[in-house]
């Protein structure tokens, strides 16, 4: 979720969209005629008792996020398995009691809005998905819902996975499966810019397929950073994904020529597998992305065709006044239907680096999970009180709140994201705060995680046979002990950590693994980068 650089932005946007004082007001075009659990419900009167006065029946709550009546949306869906999990919010599959129909239900736990601004951005993200809504290839908001504890929105359920899976998935493509793809993500922007609406995070996770037909319609999703935006307004926060955030972003001066940027990263990731600016930290990528150099050089490009280069240097140039628009990019030679874009297949390299690329590094994960259950009574001891200090209300968990003064009273000095983000990590349940356990894990996990005594005893964990390697079998078996698998190619997984190739893990590379920077693309709201 986003927040557009001043409040004088926010006002025109809210002008333009309906008041944020009134969520609940929907009668733009784009929300009409679709299922709305905006407008308020019809409330049923109580029975007449003859000869008596009847008081009048107590009126719902009303939300403070969403500034309605509250409603359980389990009273009209049943909730499925996890779909998916992000900073602010959990998603399901959820089915529609009445019909069977079946939908995703995003849950953004209150305990996580922590001020006035995460607020207002939910409600700008139900706005803007209400906004668009009855648009192609959008993801269309069938409800939005509030109870005590929770804002939930029901949306179209996406069965058929992410974009990038169901090219690994096909095992091939050529230069014009890429451009066919490309020209339906560009014309999703040109949607959006057309209807005044900025998205601000686009990526490959954020492009799914809507079922699993060999030609299914692609849909955007995550409209959570999207802003409203007209002609001449300028953005200052630093929000996105690492890998796919435009220069003019990182110098906090921007429009929505950054969507295009983002599109751009995406078209070099088709092309070759890696994405164009790469470093081993978050500060690295994002210098790479100011110095703005772009390599053409290495493989597979000199066999890319010239069309297709020329419209990724377009598309990434440095210059947003001089970068090409959504309108322009759809009139490029290479990305029009039958243009110039060659059939023939691209490098097999091309996918088994999209595969590295899209692999998570779940082993990292595994063994710090180790590693938490090295640690001695003495440490335990001392972490117990370390929780009872920060439970100020003795409530058995921790707010993000009581998160960030215990920290600081440690002396550990994390900026504000960073705490988030560890009260994301911790928050296992996502239920909006750290019990006893969570807490364990992520006090380790800052403080203990890189002691040599614990790394070595974490790698003896996964060398079973105390060869001195952590193979593919063993690497294999311990993630499934962990329950970690989900269906990842174990080999993608060890490729990422096995630095010689020889196919498996020394401990030199298993303690590098742990030490290094983790510069997974994480949506965020950032405003502590410094030029």
């Amino acid at each position: 979720m986003g927040n557009c650089c001043s409040r004088a932005t926010d006002e025109q946007a809210n002008q333009r969209s309906g008041s944020m004082a009134e969520p609940g007001n929907t009668n733009n075009a784009a929300g009409a005629g679709h299922e709305n659990s905006m407008a308020l419900p019809k409330v049923a009167a109580g029975p007449a008792v003859s000869g008596a006065s009847t008081k009048p029946a107590k009126p719902t709550p009303i939300g403070p996020v969403l500034g309605r009546p509250m409603e359980d949306v389990k009273s009209l869906y049943t909730m499925g398995k996890e779909l998916g999990r992000g900073q602010f919010g959990v998603t399901h599959l959820c089915t529609l009691k009445a019909t069977g129909e079946q939908f995703a239900c995003k849950t953004i736990a209150k305990r996580k809005l922590v001020n006035k601004e995460d607020i207002e951005d939910v409600r700008r993200e139900v706005q803007i998905m209400h906004h668009l809504t009855g648009q192609p290839n959008i993801v269309e908001l069938k409800g939005a819902y509030e109870d005590k504890h929770s804002v939930h929105l029901v949306m179209e359920l996406c069965a058929g996975g992410e974009l990038f899976d169901r090219i690994i998935a096909k095992g091939h493509y050529t230069e014009r499966a890429a451009a066919s793809l490309l020209r339906t993500i560009v014309q999703i922007v040109h949607t959006c810019h057309s209807m005044g609406v900025m998205h601000r995070d686009l990526k490959p996770e954020n492009f799914l397929l809507l079922n699993k037909d060999e030609n299914s319609p692609l849909k955007a999703t995550d409209f959570g950073l999207s802003v409203f935006f007209k002609q001449g307004d300028v953005f200052k926060d630093i929000v996105g994904s690492a890998y796919y955030i435009a220069p003019e972003v990182l110098k906090r001066r921007y429009g929505p020529e950054v969507d295009i940027w983002s599109v751009g990263v995406m078209l070099y990731i088709l092309l070759c597998g890696v994405p164009p600016f790469w470093a081993e930290s978050e500060n690295g990528i994002f210098n790479a992305i100011l110095r703005g150099h772009i390599d053409f050089t290495s493989d597979p490009w000199p066999s890319i065709s010239p069309g297709a280069k020329d419209l990724v240097r377009k598309m990434l140039n440095s210059d947003p006044k001089q970068r090409l628009t959504a309108f322009q990019v759809l009139n490029h030679p290479w990305i029009k239907e039958d243009g110039e874009a060659p059939d023939t297949p691209l490098d097999n390299a091309v996918l088994n680096r999209l595969k590295q690329f899209r692999a998570m590094n779940k082993f990292k994960k595994a063994a710090l999970r180790v590693i938490a259950g090295c640690l001695s009574e003495e440490e335990i001891m001392g972490l117990k009180e370390m929780f009872r200090g920060m439970d100020t209300d003795n409530s058995g968990t921790i707010t993000l709140e009581e998160l960030k003064q215990g920290l600081s009273k440690q002396g550990t000095k994390l900026s504000e994201y960073e705490v988030k983000q560890l009260m994301e990590a911790a928050d296992a349940d996502g239920n909006g705060t750290i019990d006893y356990d969570e807490f364990i894990a992520a006090t380790m996990h800052l403080n203990r995680m890189d002691r040599e005594e614990h790394l070595y005893t974490a790698f003896q964990y996964f060398d079973k046979d105390n060869s001195g390697y952590i193979t593919n079998e063993e690497l294999e078996q311990a993630l499934r002990e962990f329950g970690m698998l989900e269906g990842r190619d174990i080999k993608e997984i060890l490729s990422e950590v096995d630095a010689d190739n020889d196919g498996r893990i020394n401990y030199d590379e298993f303690v590098a693994m742990m030490r290094k920077g983790n510069p997974e693309a994480q949506t965020k709201k950032r405003r502590d980068f410094m030029i």
